[in-house]
């Protein structure tokens, strides 16, 4: 444990989030942010982010529209809108304040069980297990001798974490943090660098020999995917306002595959990051919460 708490004083990312002084809810968009994003693409943003919306009830007053158009470029803007939403409960029920409890936090929309905890760990300093795929990699490599995880959180995972989490709160908060860059820069899933890991000789999984390593990974596609469909159809609307539902949905100008640009528009708006009003393609303004 040492070696690895060691390690990170040494080799932290300064990671704006992890400045002192960063607010509760400084965190919590950090969280949500981060989830399936790299985090540089993630640090301008956040930054721009928190300039705009310091607190919950400035980004409830703003609105998806505005939270749409600020998170581009960061991928699954799905997520803006439970930011919104997110601050919209605060804002009704918490005060203004995000709330400092794990089972609270995962009462709001679109918080899971790690953002919760992650948030109550990094932001309040409670003792919570932090299981992200960084983390889980990491102690199953190190005390089981696996290569990976699999895609849920097996209830033998919480135990193993919780037995080698520090007992005191801040320690902790460090160990969880720390554990999680080792699995993002070291330990990582395809291409680890064991000779510069801390903990290499107490890996069950390197004197194993890395049995069962999985291949480097192929470039995941993007182009001609639904997702990169569903951006273009959505920047077209955040970049030039209103478009006429005839253009948008009927030329191929900005998607030219005819199926796949009604499936996407579709989605969208099933999704609340568009809306169809008088004949034309706007992003919404209803509170996130009504969607």
């Amino acid at each position: 444990m040492a070696a690895v708490l060691d390690w990170f004083t040494a080799n932290a990312r300064a990671l704006p989030w992890r400045a002192p002084g960063v607010t509760p809810w400084g965190i919590l968009v950090a969280e949500v942010m981060a989830h399936q994003t790299p985090v540089a693409r993630v640090s301008p943003v956040w930054i721009e982010w928190l300039i705009r919306w310091p607190a919950p009830a400035d980004l409830a007053d703003a609105g998806p529209a505005a939270a749409i158009t600020a998170w581009s470029g960061l991928g699954y803007p799905r997520r803006a809108l439970h930011l919104v939403a997110c601050a919209e409960r605060i804002v009704r029920d918490h005060g203004g304040e995000v709330p400092c409890d794990p089972q609270v936090l995962r009462t709001l929309p679109g918080v899971g069980e790690y953002t919760a905890a992650a948030v109550a760990c990094f932001a309040f300093g409670r003792r919570t297990i932090v299981l992200d795929t960084n983390v889980r990699r990491v102690l199953a490599r190190l005390f089981d001798g696996s290569p990976g995880v699999a895609a849920h959180v097996a209830a033998a995972e919480r135990s193993r974490a919780a037995a080698v989490l520090p007992a005191d709160p801040p320690r902790a908060a460090r160990w969880n943090e720390a554990v999680m860059e080792l699995g993002a820069l070291i330990c990582t899933a395809r291409t680890p660098s064991c000779p510069n890991c801390p903990v290499r000789s107490h890996c069950r999984w390197h004197r194993a020999g890395r049995p069962g390593e999985p291949p480097p990974r192929r470039p995941q596609g993007y182009t001609g995917t639904d997702r990169q469909a569903r951006g273009r159809l959505l920047h077209a609307v955040i970049t030039d306002g209103p478009v006429p539902a005839a253009i948008l949905a009927g030329t191929d100008t900005v998607w030219p595959h005819a199926e796949q640009r009604q499936r996407a528009l579709a989605g969208l708006v099933a999704d609340g990051l568009l809306c169809c009003e008088d004949g034309n393609y706007i992003l919404p303004s209803a509170p996130a919460t009504s969607r």
